[in-house]
């Protein structure tokens, strides 16, 4: 999808806010000069762990990852321009020298114990910038915190203005937790789609079995692996031999605000008996940016992207908005794809080029990263064999679990509180 820069920016834009809300705005504060080594006996209880920029069209982002929550405060200083950043005592172990790194009109980062209890960051400026948002965003597929700060260019005497020392004490000392505890993680919620059902049995086998029943026996084997766990919420589109059309089972996925959908299915291909293996299909390119085309010409397109109301943007906003949330979905479908392609290999035989790509309507939520998994060919003996194999079956089963495991950031798979 196309559009002119200007209306590209203004979707990006909006993008970026569906991904982080809540911003907090600027705390305006000062504070002094330089960076003197101080020695601290007490081991501090936050770590800074990275810093970097990331320099886009009408701002710059400076991200700073760090292991827990912090109290911060911004402000500038002027001849020469800065912008610092006060925390409590942290330590740092970061993959960068103090003053070693750069980008856009940062041109470099130092950092280092200003006085007990307070660490400083300080961005050396070759031009006046202002603070625009400045936010914390908690741990979501990595266990690290990381403060948010955006940029943009403004001119000297808006910079000077602003600029000045802290008239407000410095942010008060974290003290260090005995017993770290990692924040509570909410389940990973995955649905499973039995492919077929009802009066439309799916490929048949040549001793009679069908696929709607190999694949709904797998399902339901899959969904108790899963929340066996206890990191995992499993839902079945359907729980026995009922007809679904291909909508209703993106519905359902969307309806439960799935993290993941699995689409199982075996095929048959009765004049290549010799052709077996498991392969895995996501949405084409072309697939995508045509089911874009067609969602973004509906009327009242509430609830499409994200529960997000885009009824008052223009259609080619909407557009661009939609298209982005695609492919980002494919993107995560793709690597999805790409670790069960991993795991089951271990498992299994794959077809030969296992992960294809294909226009399946069932791949095609907007918001939901979607993988169609052909277990196998019902036309094949071996196969079949595999199919109606419970030992089999609990093998692979096992398999796409460790993928799934592998395809969330480890944190993000620990076992939920039950």
């Amino acid at each position: 999808m196309k559009g002119n820069a200007a209306v590209r920016i203004q979707a990006i834009f909006q993008w970026k806010r569906v991904r982080f809300r809540g911003l907090a705005h600027l705390l305006a504060a000062v504070a002094l000069l330089s960076l003197p080594q101080i020695s601290h006996a007490a081991a501090p209880a936050v770590t800074v762990s990275d810093a970097r920029l990331g320099v886009h069209p009408a701002k710059t982002r400076f991200v700073v990852d760090l292991t827990g929550q912090v109290a911060y405060r911004i402000f500038s200083l002027k001849d020469p321009y800065r912008l610092v950043i006060d925390l409590p005592e942290v330590a740092w172990k970061m993959p960068f020298a103090s003053g070693r790194r750069a980008g856009g009109d940062v041109s470099s980062i130092r950092y280092n114990l200003f006085k007990q209890g307070t660490s400083r960051i300080v961005l050396d400026l070759s031009k006046p910038m202002e603070v625009v948002s400045s936010f914390i965003l908690p741990p979501g597929n990595t266990a690290k915190y990381r403060l948010v700060i955006d940029l943009r260019a403004t001119d000297a005497a808006r910079f000077n203005a602003a600029a000045g020392w802290p008239m407000v004490a410095p942010p008060p000392v974290v003290p260090r937790a005995k017993e770290p505890v990692a924040p509570a993680l909410a389940k990973k919620i995955i649905v499973i789609d039995p492919g077929h059902g009802g009066k439309d049995p799916g490929a048949p086998s040549k001793s009679g079995a069908t696929e709607k029943s190999i694949v709904l026996t797998m399902a339901k084997l899959l969904k108790k692996d899963l929340e066996k766990t206890g990191a995992y919420k499993a839902v079945l589109t359907r729980e026995g031999d009922t007809a679904l059309h291909l909508r209703e089972r993106i519905a359902i996925a969307r309806k439960n605000k799935a993290d993941l959908f699995i689409s199982l299915h075996a095929d048959t291909l009765p004049g290549k008996r010799s052709i077996r293996g498991t392969s895995f299909y996501t949405l084409s390119e072309k697939a995508s940016d045509k089911e874009a085309a067609a969602l973004a010409h509906k009327e009242n397109q509430a609830d499409v992207l994200l529960r997000v109301d885009m009824s008052d943007n223009t259609e080619e906003v909407n557009n661009i908005l939609i298209d982005l949330a695609m492919r980002e979905t494919k993107n995560r479908s793709v690597r999805f794809a790409g670790v069960l392609v991993s795991e089951l290999g271990k498992t299994t035989r794959l077809l030969k080029n296992p992960h294809r790509y294909a226009g399946f309507a069932v791949l095609k939520a907007p918001d939901v990263p979607s993988v169609l998994v052909e277990l196998g060919y019902l036309s094949n003996q071996s196969d079949e064999k595999n199919l109606r194999s419970s030992s089999w079956r609990k093998k692979v089963s096992g398999s796409i679990v460790r993928a799934i495991d592998g395809y969330f950031d480890p944190v993000a798979i620990k076992k939920a509180s039950r």
